[in-house]
């Protein structure tokens, strides 16, 4: 697949970027994209991930896909629609619905989707029922899905959830079909990287 993929995350470490990347790309192979997955390119902040993919749009650099947190509840008809209403982003010329995705609210939304695999990463002193209880991941608000990990995992082996040290290690642990189930967006994530990749 000649294609990048532009992904919130990485800050401004190199370490970091690293393991953003090593996380997405577990996580896509084991949604069965192996040997057909984007170069993924950890952008960083949020604003910074959509200005790479701007420039690599407008460049006509192959095909180029965005991937960043909604920060809040989607409320829009679209993907663009949204980032426009909340964040005043403009999408590129030619820009399609296809290219651009939402994690919903944020990427540890994904995480309440595969409680199994929070259990494993946590070990003893985790305890899964203090996570909010809501099938459909994206109806859990940002703060309670944040408030839900700490109380969740503060007593755990590992200690609390800690986004740069945790983060893209849980990432690269959760089981996709799980992630797909509860996350609607995260459903047309995969489906159109399988679409744009056979």
């Amino acid at each position: 697949m000649n294609s990048k993929l532009y992904v919130e995350g990485g800050g401004d470490s190199k370490a970091l970027k690293t393991a953003c990347r090593k996380g997405f790309r577990s996580f896509l192979e084991k949604a069965g994209l192996t040997g057909r997955l984007p170069r993924i390119v950890a952008g960083g902040s949020r604003r910074n991930a959509f200005e790479r993919f701007k420039t690599a749009h407008d460049h006509g650099n192959g095909t180029v896909l965005l991937l960043v947190d909604a920060e809040g509840p989607v409320t829009a008809d679209g993907v663009w629609q949204q980032l426009q209403a909340r964040d005043g982003w403009q999408r590129p010329n030619g820009a399609t619905d296809e290219q651009c995705h939402l994690m919903v609210e944020v990427m540890e939304s994904w995480f309440l989707a595969d409680r199994e695999a929070l259990e494993a990463f946590y070990g003893q002193g985790y305890r899964s029922n203090a996570l909010p209880p809501r099938q459909n991941v994206e109806e859990v608000p940002t703060e309670d899905v944040f408030n839900g990990l700490a109380q969740a995992t503060r007593n755990s082996t590992k200690g609390g959830y800690d986004k740069g040290a945790h983060g893209f290690k849980i990432l690269e642990k959760l089981d996709p079909a799980k992630v797909r189930d509860g996350s609607p967006h995260a459903d047309r994530f995969i489906s159109t990287l399988s679409r744009l990749s056979s």
